[in-house]
């Protein structure tokens, strides 16, 4: 299913990308050009099939953070 959530994330408008980790506890983080595009991808009909199997189903617990990105760089 995540696999399914990326792909289809990436034909969204205003997908700008996306990063995850899995050791012990798993985060993904998924960028947008704007709230808009993030509230297009909540309302999603196959995201929200996904998040109800991920609440009934997968996760015990989930936190949702929406954030502005002011800088990034790296070495």
């Amino acid at each position: 299913m995540a696999n399914n959530m990326v792909q289809l994330a990436a034909e969204q408008p205003g997908f700008l990308g996306i990063e995850s980790a899995r050791e012990g506890l798993g985060i993904t983080v998924s960028y947008w050009l704007d709230l808009e595009s993030i509230k297009q991808w909540k309302a999603n009909a196959e995201h929200l099939v996904a998040q109800k199997l991920g609440r009934e189903q997968w996760y015990t617990s989930f936190r949702v953070r929406i954030a502005k990105v002011e800088r990034d760089y790296g070495f």
